[in-house]
């Protein structure tokens, strides 16, 4: 049964993380809040954490070990979970542009009228140029590599799934901003697995 409540717990964070951002909810506070949606991305990102610090630790309360890992493995396991942090950190702060996943430079604009028009470019410097989503491949290396108990087991399964399905739902919605240039982009760099697609020369 406390399996049954880790995947329920699991799944309905990732439906709620999913519907606070979608595009049909954030349009509708958007229109509700008006000037004030420039603070909905801090209030999503708060949620998203509060909602998530529980969960983590209902979850480590299992004791049930499925997987224990001889020297050699614990070693090549530690360098994969190293590395994954450092591309996640890396990715997350200077190909990405942080002040925009915390809300903090929707907050700059407040109460400002001028609305900047967004670039059509698409950046492809750093782990970019490698793979389209490089935190969520991040996250999926770590992710595999952290499984000891069935609970760690459960919630890697089902953020896994959570990542492929949201980086599906994810590329829809660049593709509305973007265009003809993410279509390329698409076309020459893979999306979650690297050197996975050779680059289009032509």
């Amino acid at each position: 049964m406390k399996y049954l409540l880790v995947s329920l717990l699991w799944i309905g964070y990732c439906v709620l993380h999913s519907f606070l951002i979608s595009i049909r909810f954030t349009n509708l506070m958007d229109r509700l809040l008006k000037k004030y949606y420039a603070f909905y991305r801090l209030f999503y990102v708060l949620v998203s954490v509060f909602t998530l610090i529980p969960i983590i630790k209902y979850t480590a309360l299992d004791n049930n070990v499925i997987i224990v890992y001889g020297q050699y493995l614990n070693i090549l396991r530690y360098i994969l979970m190293s590395g994954s942090l450092l591309m996640f950190f890396w990715a997350f702060f200077i190909d990405h542009d942080s002040l925009h996943f915390f809300g903090v430079r929707q907050m700059l604009t407040f109460g400002k009228t001028k609305e900047t028009k967004p670039s059509n470019e698409i950046k492809r410097s750093g782990f970019l140029g490698i793979v389209r989503h490089p935190m969520y491949f991040a996250v999926t290396i770590y992710l595999l590599c952290r499984i000891h108990t069935m609970a760690d087991l459960i919630m890697s399964l089902v953020l896994i799934v959570y990542i492929v399905i949201g980086t599906l739902l994810e590329e829809k919605k660049l593709v509305l901003e973007f265009g003809e240039t993410y279509i390329k982009y698409q076309k020459e760099v893979p999306m979650l697995i690297p050197f996975t697609k050779a680059k289009n020369t032509n």
